[in-house]
């Protein structure tokens, strides 16, 4: 299994349940196939250096996780079709 760094930004104006239930939803996502969590950091609300889609700030989450390369392909298309989330990167780490 590999190390990898999941960093992501869901839309600022959320309600604090939906974007719990989001957030859990992608980690569900992980431990369902395969992967194991190492450490999941919340970093909260920030302002963007420039707008967005005419968003000037979003809901920052950074995950550490362990998975098979497999599973990389499946989170991008997950995060691709949820309207919510602005922006994600995903690095595998040394």
């Amino acid at each position: 299994m590999n190390n990898y760094e999941l960093l992501y930004i869901v839309k600022a104006d959320m309600e604090e349940e939906a974007r719990t239930s989001l957030i859990s939803k992608f980690a569900d996502l992980i431990v369902s196939n395969g992967g194991e969590i190492v450490e999941t950091d919340e970093w909260g609300k920030k302002k963007f250096a420039y707008p967005i889609n005419y968003v000037n700030d979003g809901y920052y989450v950074l995950v550490n996780f362990k998975a098979q390369p497999s599973l990389i392909a499946e989170l991008e298309r997950n995060f691709r079709i949820t309207e919510d989330t602005i922006r994600f990167m995903i690095v595998k780490k040394d």
